[in-house]
C-alpha cells in the first residue's frame, strides 16, 4: 500500500516537473521569436505567441507532441499564477500618499466602474436581443466580456468551474478566447488610439512645456547596502510574495468563517470567491509592514516586477495553449458579437466620457484604463508608456490606488463571482438593469464631481 502511494506520488511529481519544464521551454522559445520579430514594437505580448506555439503542440493541435496529462496540469496553473501576480503587485513600490489625490482618484474610480459594469450591460443586451433569440445561447454568456476583458486569462480560467456548475460548460474556453482577443485589441487598437491622440494634441507632453520634477515629489530612495541582485535577492522576494499570498489565503478563510452564519446565499458567493483578489490586500499589508519597520529595501522593485511579469507570461502561455479549438469553431459567431460589443463600449467610454471626468492629463489616465479594461493591467501600463514616456502625468499613482480600491470587487473579484449567480437566480434582464443603474450612477457622479472640482474661470 505504502509502495503504491509512493509510486503515485513520484509519478505525479514527475508529470508536474515535465509540465513546468515544457511550459518554461515554450515561453522561452516564444520570447526568443518575439524578440527577433520585435513584437513589442507592435504591442503584441511575446507570451501570446508562446501560447499559440503551445496550442500547436497540444493534443488537439496539428502537432500533438504534448501528452494530455501536461495540458491537464496547465489548466490548473492560471489561478495559481494570477494569485502570485497580485501578491507581488504592490510589494516593490512605495505606497502612494492619499493626500491631494481625491480628485484624480474619484474620476479614475468613476471611469473604471462605467467601463466594467457597462461591459455587463452591452453583453446583456447582446445576449437578450441577438444571441438568445437567434442562437439560443446560455444567459451566463453575458458575463464573458467582463471576466475576459477586465479579468484576463486568469479570471476566465478561475471562473470556468462556476460556469460549468450553472450549466455553461463551455464558458471557460470561450472566456479564454475572449481574453486573447482582448489582449490583442488592447495593444493593437490602443496603440492606434495613442497615435490618434498624438495627432489631435491630446497628450500632456504636447500641451505642456517641459517641466522639472514637481515640488514635494519624492525621489526614489537609494537602496541601502545589501546582497547583490542574485539568488539571495530572488529568494527573499519570492518569500515576500509568498507571505502576501498566505495573508490573502488567511483573509479568505477568515471571511468564510465570519460569513458562515449569514445564510446559504452569502456562503455560496464567499465559497466561490478565489484567493487572488485578496492577495493584493496581502501585498499591501506586507508592504505596509516593511515600510513601518524600516525594511522596505528587502522588497526589490525590479525583482518583484520580474516575478509579476514572469507569472503573467506563464499564465497567458498556459491559458492560450489550453484553448478548445473545436468549441471555438462552433461558437465563433457569439464570440465575435461579444468581442466587438465590448471593444466598442471601451473605446466609446475612453474617448467620450474620460475627457469630461478626468483632470488635464485625461488621455494618459484614460488609456491605461482602456488597456486594463480590454486586456490586462500590463497592457494598460504598456499604453501609458507609449503615451507618456517621460512620466509627466499622474496617471500611474491614481491608477494604482484605483486598483487597490476596486480590484477585490472587479476583474476577478466579488462582482465577477456574483455575476453568474445573479444571472442564474435573478434572470438576465434584472441583472442587466442593475448594471445599467450602476453605470448611470457612476457616470453621473463622475461628471458632477468633475464640475464641482473644476478650477474657477
Amino acid at each position: 500500500m505504502i509502495a503504491t502511494l509512493e509510486g503515485d506520488l513520484f509519478q505525479s511529481l514527475g508529470w508536474l516537473a515535465l509540465a513546468v519544464a515544457c511550459l518554461s521551454l515554450i515561453l522561452a522559445v516564444g520570447r526568443a521569436i518575439g524578440t527577433r520579430l520585435q513584437l513589442r514594437l507592435w504591442g503584441i505580448p511575446e507570451a501570446l505567441l508562446a501560447g499559440l506555439l503551445g496550442l500547436l503542440l497540444a493534443p488537439g493541435g496539428p502537432l500533438p507532441l504534448l501528452p494530455p496529462q501536461v495540458l491537464q496540469l496547465w489548466a490548473d496553473l492560471p489561478l495559481v499564477l494570477l494569485t502570485l501576480v497580485f501578491g507581488s503587485l504592490l510589494l516593490g513600490k512605495p505606497l502612494p500618499k492619499l493626500e491631494g489625490l481625491w480628485r484624480p482618484v474619484s474620476g479614475q474610480v468613476s471611469l473604471a466602474l462605467v467601463l466594467a459594469f457597462g461591459q455587463y450591460v452591452v453583453a446583456g443586451l447582446a445576449v437578450l436581443l441577438v444571441l438568445q433569440p437567434w442562437l439560443g445561447v446560455s444567459p451566463i454568456m453575458a458575463c464573458l466580456i467582463e471576466v475576459a476583458y477586465e479579468g484576463g486569462h486568469g479570471s476566465a480560467a478561475a471562473m470556468g468551474p462556476s460556469y460549468a456548475a450553472l450549466g455553461f460548460p463551455g464558458g471557460q474556453a470561450l472566456g479564454l478566447a475572449m481574453a486573447t482577443v482582448g489582449l490583442l485589441s488592447s495593444t493593437l487598437v490602443g496603440g492606434l488610439v495613442v497615435v490618434l491622440a498624438r495627432k489631435r494634441g491630446w497628450l500632456l507632453a504636447d500641451r505642456c512645456a517641459p517641466a522639472s520634477t514637481p515640488a514635494g515629489a519624492e525621489a526614489p530612495a537609494p537602496s541601502p547596502p545589501g546582497p547583490a541582485p542574485g539568488a539571495a535577492t530572488w529568494a527573499v522576494n519570492l518569500a515576500l510574495a509568498g507571505v502576501a499570498v498566505l495573508v490573502g489565503v488567511g483573509l479568505l478563510a477568515a471571511l468564510r468563517w465570519l460569513t458562515g452564519g449569514l445564510g446559504d446565499g452569502v456562503a455560496l458567493v464567499v465559497d466561490s470567491l478565489p484567493v487572488f483578489p485578496l492577495a493584493i490586500v496581502g501585498s499591501l499589508l506586507v508592504r505596509l509592514v516593511l515600510e513601518r519597520s524600516g525594511q522596505a529595501h528587502w522588497a526589490s522593485a525590479p525583482v518583484q516586477s520580474q516575478i509579476g511579469t514572469l507569472s503573467a507570461d506563464l499564465l497567458i502561455t498556459a491559458a492560450t495553449a489550453g484553448l478548445d479549438l473545436g468549441l471555438l469553431r462552433a461558437d465563433w459567431l457569439p464570440l465575435t458579437v461579444l468581442a466587438v460589443s465590448g471593444l466598442a463600449w471601451n473605446l466609446g467610454v475612453t474617448l467620450l466620457l474620460a475627457p469630461r471626468v478626468l483632470p488635464a492629463d485625461w488621455f494618459e489616465r484614460a488609456v491605461i484604463e482602456f488597456g486594463q479594461a480590454t486586456g490586462v493591467a500590463a497592457s494598460g501600463l504598456l499604453l501609458l508608456r507609449m503615451a507618456d514616456p517621460d512620466d509627466r502625468s499622474d496617471a500611474l499613482p491614481a491608477f494604482s490606488i484605483k486598483q487597490l480600491l476596486l480590484q477585490p470587487f472587479l476583474a476577478g473579484g466579488v462582482i465577477t463571482v456574483v455575476a453568474p449567480l445573479a444571472v442564474a437566480s435573478w434572470g438576465l434582464p434584472l441583472w442587466t438593469a442593475a448594471c445599467l443603474a450602476v453605470v448611470v450612477l457612476a457616470g453621473s457622479a463622475g461628471l458632477l464631481l468633475a464640475r464641482l472640482q473644476a478650477p474657477a474661470p
